[in-house]
């Protein structure tokens, strides 16, 4: 495969609407696209990104905490516990800020950047941005949490807009 040139999608590109497959060839190109999506992802100043959102019809995110990095390849959520409401804004969809209520804590069961099987127990924003980007692989995005008209109103928003920015 050639080197796919990467470019964040914004809404309403219809990949972001897609349910991504999973990754089953683990070689350098996985390990340079990642890079690449990290890259993206700072340069917006974004926390986390999935496949779909560059281009890309992979089950792969990126989830940037602070203080962890992590790369993950077909990712599922095993367990959910608690619950707590906090506000989220998403690359693909500029100035917009929706209160979501996910996961305190998940368990996660994914694929490093090189085939290794993990399990991860998340907890706090890693969990959040993790289960965010996991919506995104399946072609969920933050509007689909409010109801219809707040929805169609959003979109219209985002069609009104110029597409820079984000949540302030």
């Amino acid at each position: 495969m050639n080197r796919t040139e990467l470019k964040l999608k914004i809404y309403p590109e219809s990949i972001l609407r897609k349910k991504t497959q999973a990754v089953k060839d683990f070689n350098q190109e996985l390990r340079d696209i990642f890079n690449r999506m990290v890259e993206i992802m700072r340069r917006h100043r974004g926390i986390g990104l999935a496949g779909n959102q560059v281009g890309l019809n992979l089950s792969i995110l990126i989830a940037d905490t602070g203080d962890k990095l992590y790369k993950l390849a077909n990712p599922q959520i095993v367990h959910k516990e608690g619950k707590e409401v906090f506000e989220e804004g998403c690359l693909s969809l500029p100035n917009i800020c929706i209160k979501i209520k996910r996961a305190k804590k998940i368990k996660v069961k994914a694929q490093d950047e090189y085939g290794n099987f993990l399990n991860l127990e998340l907890e706090g924003l890693p969990a959040r941005i993790v289960q965010h980007e996991i919506d995104h692989l399946k072609g969920k995005l933050i509007i689909d949490y409010v109801g219809f008209l707040k929805k169609m109103m959003l979109i219209n928003k985002l069609k009104r807009m110029n597409y820079e920015g984000m949540c302030k």
